[in-house]
């Protein structure tokens, strides 16, 4: 009998607000702003309001939190559709704050109508200034006591394009001696002469976030409205612009955002580091974008069980990297397809095998009879891994050495009967005979090896660019280190190494997932092309790092 998952916060108050006829329904929303990619800490929020609509029978929006158009394009817009649909969820209504301009703007002359806002001519300076400080109290815009005559007129005219930018704001006229400094008059409307990415220039005045968004879920009558934690101060006013205005009281929670080590998950950041060049894009692998961690393999279930794992919680933490890697290998040692590369090769000619001849043999795709088999041809000449290799071996070394036997996996036991090596001493080809009766299909050879290897065979490999990609920063917290974060880049994030590959993964489709016999798992890159495949390395088979920090 398996143990019930106990419920988190966001659920007890969920259930409770249906028992008690709160409400018959639930509707929550995503609200992105789309000036950027997303990130694995949206995930989060994305799996959270996503999977109480289905958990409660309920339903969630998309809404573009699209009010500041100098920093938001439809290019951002369409990546994070994207995002949502490859997560695994459908919403209710795809919905814009910008389909809401109209009745914002109205919002605003219902509070100035109520002697509740007013039109500030004040600098960006002396308006920061006049709000005091969280000690002391702030102090009255001159402009404070303008007539409402006045207010409806300017605000009219602000619509109008009358004024430059940052010439007269609105603000709500709440109390300049508020404890939250969130309260002492808040701006709520400002100027901006900016060409917007759906509305056009239709509109140069914008709503400020804290009054479009509870506006916006009112709007649209969200019933829980779930933001992050730093959001806890601006609640006051969330419920007092609904309050007001005496519309539909959605109501405002938050929990602990997702805080990811070897990282950074500030949008501005991420900007920098592509903008700059030091990843080639915003999916980039090494970008903990919902984008880039698709393009380097790891899977939409991994993610979701890994936002499942961390939970739903009050206080912010750190989660580690490692943790995020185990739900991808946990997922992909499931259904990835297992497959030989050889990533360091040297050649290993089979001396009895016969000359210009290859043998077609039977492998099974994975662990799980369901996946099926496949077959891969043996031919004199295979690749192998060098380190599968020692003239002198180490102790319990159990792979190839001169006399010493293995077994090419899914064909036949060989024992080594020698080397050649050039002039500086490298190996250059090692050579061994193979057991005729040892096939691994109808082995009666009675013979008992130590060790299995995975090869590929020369005369039919495919040549293929792997991308090997680790953590692109060297510390657990860029962003709260001394100096510049990008300074703590990890130089050796990417490595890029030719390899061979078996001939079945020409007809790779990108995307597709594959495990590397020994190696890792790898998916097919988006560059890859008929003549040039190019594979990224999703993660290692065993957690790399824990075995550095238990050296150090």
């Amino acid at each position: 009998m398996t143990e019930e998952k106990s419920l988190n916060f966001i659920e007890e108050i969920i259930e409770e607000d249906l028992k008690n006829g709160k409400y018959t329904s639930i509707l929550t929303r995503f609200p992105p702003e789309p000036n950027g990619y997303l990130h694995i800490g949206h995930a989060k929020s994305i799996c959270l309001n996503f999977g109480l609509g289905l958990k409660y029978g309920g339903k969630t929006n998309l809404r573009f939190d699209d009010t500041n158009p100098t920093k938001e394009e439809t290019e951002y817009v369409d990546s994070i559709k994207e995002d949502v649909q490859w997560l695994g969820f459908n919403w209710a209504h795809e919905l814009y704050a910008s389909d809401y301009f109209d009745q914002l703007y109205n919002y605003a002359v219902t509070l100035i109508k109520k002697e509740l806002a007013y039109i500030d001519d004040s600098t960006a300076e002396e308006i920061a200034t006049m709000k005091g400080s969280p000690t002391q109290p702030g102090i009255a815009s001159p402009y404070r006591s303008r007539s409402v005559e006045e207010n409806l007129r300017l605000f009219a005219e602000m619509k109008d394009g009358k004024y430059r930018d940052g010439e007269k704001v609105l603000r709500a006229k709440v109390d300049m001696a508020a404890p939250n400094m969130h309260m002492r008059d808040p701006i709520i409307y400002r100027i901006k002469h900016a060409h917007h990415h759906r509305t056009g220039d239709a509109w140069c005045i914008y709503p400020m976030y804290d009054f479009a968004h509870g506006q916006s879920d009112s709007i649209e009558k969200i019933t829980h409205s779930i933001c992050t934690l730093e959001f806890i101060p601006h609640r006051e006013l969330y419920d007092w612009l609904i309050e007001k205005l005496e519309i539909f009281p959605s109501k405002q929670y938050e929990f602990a955002r997702l805080n990811m080590n070897y990282t950074v998950m500030s949008k501005r950041k991420l900007l920098q580091l592509v903008e700059e060049k030091h990843v080639s894009s915003w999916d980039d692998p090494r970008m903990p974008t919902i984008s880039g961690m698709r393009r380097r393999g790891y899977t939409a279930e991994s993610i979701r069980n890994f936002c499942d794992r961390i939970g739903v919680a009050k206080r912010e933490n750190l989660i580690d990297l490692g943790l995020l890697e185990f739900c991808v290998r946990e997922d992909l040692n499931k259904k990835a397809m297992r497959v030989m590369a050889v990533l360091d090769p040297v050649k290993l000619v089979i001396t009895n095998f016969p000359d210009n001849e290859s043998e077609q043999l039977t492998v099974e795709n994975g662990p799980d009879e369901s996946m099926g088999s496949r077959t891969v041809p043996l031919s004199k000449e295979v690749w192998i891994e060098r380190e599968d290799f020692m003239e002198v071996p180490a102790k319990k070394y159990f792979r190839l050495y001169p006399g010493n036997m293995v077994r090419l996996k899914s064909a036949y036991i060989v024992q080594c009967t020698g080397c050649t090596k050039d002039a500086e001493g490298n190996i250059t080809e090692i050579q061994c005979t193979y057991i005729p009766e040892s096939r691994s299909s109808s082995d009666t050879s009675n013979i008992n090896v130590k060790a299995t290897i995975h090869w590929v065979s020369a005369a039919h490999a495919a040549n293929a660019e792997i991308r090997l990609y680790d953590r692109l920063f060297k510390v657990e917290n860029p962003a709260d280190e001394d100096g510049d974060f990008k300074d703590y880049i990890n130089e050796d994030s990417l490595q890029t190494i030719p390899a061979y590959v078996e001939p079945s993964l020409k007809n790779a489709a990108v995307g597709a997932n594959y495990q590397f016999l020994r190696k890792g798992y790898f998916c097919l890159d988006k560059d890859s092309t008929a003549d040039r495949l190019i594979f990224n390395r999703t993660v290692t088979l065993k957690d790399a790092w824990a075995k550095e920090i238990k050296k150090g």
